[in-house]
């Protein structure tokens, strides 16, 4: 029975979720198989991936093919470099402290290259929070300029509406008393 680690898909439609297991190779994608060795979610940056590192090397060891994106999964958390070491060991190039001092050594330099890329997606995070916040307040500063800018021709214009109507009732009173005396001239 062909024994393949690969990818079996759960989550929604446009989320992906991903297990990995170890199956038989006539199985279903999503069907039956033989051990759940971890899982991987490719919608968060960096992808998340957990994998048993200890289970599947055994399987591995037993002749388990990963599949292309297995295998890159596998490679990239040191599974398949953990592999070739205990190879090395089981040949008699390694010592196992040997090949336990290397793996670690990989996994401390993998762990500062995750860790510099997540920093330099916090740092661009930020920065473009920062930007976003600085478009806004231009934004927000405009409107109240236009919103100033619109109230003030109202005023002007219930200064300009009421200016005239004082000076109407100012000319108007005299205008009446004009004729008025005019009259009182007359008689």
């Amino acid at each position: 029975m062909p024994v393949k680690i690969r990818l079996q898909r759960h989550g929604k439609k446009g989320k992906p979720f991903y297990w990995v297991v170890a199956a038989d190779a006539r199985a279903k994608r999503d069907g039956k198989f033989l051990e759940k060795l971890g899982t991987y979610n490719p919608n968060t940056n960096p992808a998340t991936i957990d994998i048993n590192v200890d289970n599947t090397v055994t399987w591995l060891q037993n002749g388990a093919q990963p599949t292309e994106t297995a295998s890159r999964l596998l490679s990239y958390k040191g599974i398949l470099l953990k592999h070739h070491l205990l190879g090395g060991v089981r040949k008699g190039a390694l010592t196992e402290e040997q090949a336990e001092a290397k793996f670690n050594a990989w996994l401390e330099e993998k762990a500062q290259i995750v860790n510099s890329k997540l920093s330099t997606l916090d740092k661009a995070k930020a920065e473009a929070k920062a930007l976003a916040l600085k478009a806004e307040k231009e934004v927000n500063a405009k409107r109240i300029a236009d919103a100033a800018a619109a109230a003030a021709p109202e005023v002007e214009e219930v200064a300009e509406e009421a200016a005239p109507e004082v000076v109407a009732e100012d000319t108007a009173p005299a205008a009446e008393e004009a004729p008025a005396a005019d009259t009182e001239t007359k008689e």
